[in-house]
């Protein structure tokens, strides 16, 4: 059983819980009752602002379609307002461009051309809209003047700015330096940069807005006009400067390489200066008849005094009259070879600026009209140089055909680049340049066929005969032209890399030589004396052989005569076996023939005396006559002259020595000094002052 005091405390706090609990429950009857009051108001506030809303959209909806409406309207005024200005604007286009038309676009293309798009734009607005009214013509006039000015600005800009390239240039651009491992290009600049841009930029206009091609015409009149001063320039630089120097020096080419302090010449492809020289000479000399000399090239072991004293004063008068002439010719060649390669380089550079310029579809017809004039005048040189040789074979002046093989080599060398530069053009300007070739080539083959004839039939055997015996100038001559086969930087026979060219060459050359051998055995039988004709004919076989050896032509011969080499061997021994026959007449008085048979201590009678005596006199006489004669006849080539005398000193002493042994013990007359006149050793000397003209 639960004591009292417990159950009355727990009472007393469950009753405290109560009255905690409804005091509870009462509060929060109490928040319901007040949020059932908010809500209702809420709801009230809800209906009455839907219902305002309702009131409101009604009333703003139509105000919003309303204003819709007017800013359609305001939009389609201004539209209009502008389309308005924009075709008034067109009625203004004549009024505003007039100003700027008529000054012209010098110094303000960019501004020109805008104003030229604006009048543009107009003509098509009144060609569209109102072709009618008076302001079409109004805006077609004014663009027809524009497109005039610009087309006057055009070849303003084009003639203002074109110059002839300088010819310190052109040779810098074509020349050759063989010091240098990779070559550097000279870019050949025809206008400045920003001209030029002006240029392309009125020329592209003119093609697309223009609707005008005469621009084109006056670009190729124009910078054709150039291209032909350009050469000209060059050709008129050789002349004034090549003839007093004789070298072309190009100081653009010393500014940019500061390693190369001097440039060298240009190389002169082909130039023959020598063998012109000597053709000249004996063309002038040789074949007409008249007085003459020699002329060679000294030989190793040739004596070039021996060879040419007795004709250095008949020729020093009309070498001196004939070298400022040479020295002319010489400088046309080189001016002509080199105009050539200077076409050829500005033709390409003209191509690559007009590329740039005129539109692609007329490139090829504007560049064949560009370089006509340039290239008619360098074919009309050339033919005149063909004409010129023409008329000088014609007169037997050979030489003329040495103006005809550097210029023909030049052309066949550059016909690639020729065909190339020219690629695109006329078929008519296509084949000037082989024309010319074929037209050289034809008198070139004429003239040597003829000149090889006419050593055959030189008819200069009296007037123009070496008194000495030496070398004939035509034989010097002839064989110097050796140069014709062998141009100077390609000298050597292992150039000649065609079995076919050696061949025709070889044969060319062989019949020269053959029609040179019989022209001078013809020409040795001039003389009366045979051993002089024999010395004569050795002279020259001998420079003949060595000419061929050193120069290397022996190989070419070879190609058709195996057995050159040894045949003119032969020749030349044939002939020394001539003139020692000579001596015959002083060395038979030696021999034992009609020699008196005597015992030693017997008396000799009087006509075996007179016998002895007879051949002292005989050998005396003989060797007196042939030493003074012999010793103004010339050898020049000291092994030969000097194998010669020994030879002779040996046969001639020999045979003195024993004659004197055989009379040494016989007396015969009582003053033997005057037939014994010479010792051995004065014999000997005397033959070695033999050929020997400054003795």
């Amino acid at each position: 059983m639960i004591p009292t005091e417990d159950a009355s405390a727990r009472k007393r706090e469950i009753e405290e819980k109560l009255k905690q609990e409804q005091e509870t429950l009462s509060f929060i009857r109490e928040n319901l009752e007040k949020s059932d009051q908010l809500t209702k108001g809420m709801v009230s506030i809800l209906s009455s602002f839907e219902s305002r809303l309702m009131q409101l959209e009604n009333s703003i909806i139509p105000v919003h379609k309303q204003t819709e409406n007017l800013q359609r309207l305001q939009e389609n005024v201004d539209k209009t307002l502008s389309c308005m200005d924009h075709v008034i604007s067109y009625y203004h286009v004549a009024k505003d461009t007039d100003r700027i038309i008529r000054e012209g676009p010098t110094g303000r293309l960019d501004e020109y051309l805008a104003c030229i798009a604006k009048i543009q734009k107009a003509v098509e607005y009144f060609q569209d809209n109102n072709p009618d009214s008076p302001e079409l013509n109004t805006v077609k006039a004014r663009f027809e003047k524009g497109k005039e000015l610009l087309e006057a600005e055009f070849r303003s800009l084009l003639t203002r700015y074109s110059k002839p390239v300088p010819p310190i240039l052109i040779l810098d651009a074509i020349s050759v330096d063989e010091e240098l491992e990779v070559q550097e290009d000279v870019v050949l600049e025809h206008l400045p940069e920003a001209v030029l841009q002006d240029i392309i930029c009125i020329a592209g206009w003119l093609v697309e807005y223009g609707r005008n091609q005469d621009f084109m015409n006056v670009y190729f009149q124009i910078r054709s006009n150039q291209l032909d001063r350009s050469i000209k320039g060059l050709k008129d630089h050789f002349r004034k400067n090549s003839a007093s120097s004789g070298i072309l020096y190009s100081p653009a080419v010393q500014t940019k390489r500061k390693d190369t302090p001097t440039k060298k010449a240009p190389k002169r492809p082909g130039t023959i200066r020598k063998a012109q020289n000597l053709l000249k000479q004996y063309s002038q000399h040789g074949l007409d008849g008249k007085k003459g000399g020699s002329n060679l090239t000294p030989l190793e072991g040739y004596d070039h005094d021996l060879r040419v004293k007795h004709h250095s004063d008949a020729l020093t008068e009309k070498h001196g009259a004939a070298a400022g002439k040479d020295d002319v010719l010489d400088i046309e060649i080189d001016s002509y070879i080199h105009c050539i390669s200077a076409f050829v380089k500005l033709a390409h550079s003209e191509y690559s600026l007009l590329a740039e310029i005129i539109p692609e579809h007329h490139q090829k017809k504007t560049f064949d009209s560009l370089i006509q004039e340039a290239l008619d005048n360098l074919m009309l040189e050339g033919d005149n140089i063909v004409s010129a040789a023409r008329r000088a074979i014609m007169r037997h002046d050979y030489s003329a055909v040495l103006t005809i093989f550097p210029i023909l080599r030049h052309l066949k060398i550059n016909k690639s680049d020729f065909d190339t530069t020219l690629q695109g053009t006329a078929a008519s300007t296509k084949n000037k340049l082989p024309t010319l070739i074929t037209s050289m080539e034809t008198i070139g083959a004429k003239a040597l066929e003829e000149f090889a004839d006419s050593i055959k039939n030189d008819p200069d055997k009296e007037y123009n005969m070496p008194k000495d015996g030496t070398v004939h100038e035509l034989t010097s001559n002839v064989i110097n032209l050796k140069l014709l086969y062998f141009p100077p930087e390609t000298s050597s026979a292992s150039s000649y890399t065609s079995d076919f060219n050696k061949k025709l060459l070889s044969t060319y050359i062989c019949k020269v030589l053959g029609n040179l051998q019989l022209n001078l055995l013809s020409k040795s039988k001039v003389y009366e004396d045979s051993a002089l004709s024999a010395i004569f004919l050795h002279n020259n076989y001998n420079y003949i052989l060595k000419s061929l050896e050193k120069s290397e032509l022996i190989q070419l011969v070879t190609v058709t005569q195996k057995k050159a080499e040894s045949s003119y061997r032969e020749l030349i021994e044939q002939q020394i076996w001539m003139y020692k026959s000579s001596w015959l007449k002083v060395t038979e008085h030696l021999t034992d023939r009609n020699m008196p048979v005597f015992q030693p201590g017997t008396k000799l009678k009087d006509k075996e005396r007179q016998v002895i005596k007879d051949k002292f006199k005989g050998f005396n006489d003989g060797l007196e006559e042939l030493c003074k004669i012999q010793k103004g006849w010339a050898i020049p080539d000291k092994e030969q002259r000097d194998s010669i005398r020994q030879s002779q000193k040996k046969v001639v002493s020999d045979a003195y020595r024993a004659f004197l042994h055989r009379c040494a013990n016989i007396s015969f007359t009582k003053n033997p000094e005057k037939y014994h006149k010479y010792r051995p050793e004065e014999v000997e000397e005397m033959i070695e002052r033999l050929f020997d003209t400054s003795a």
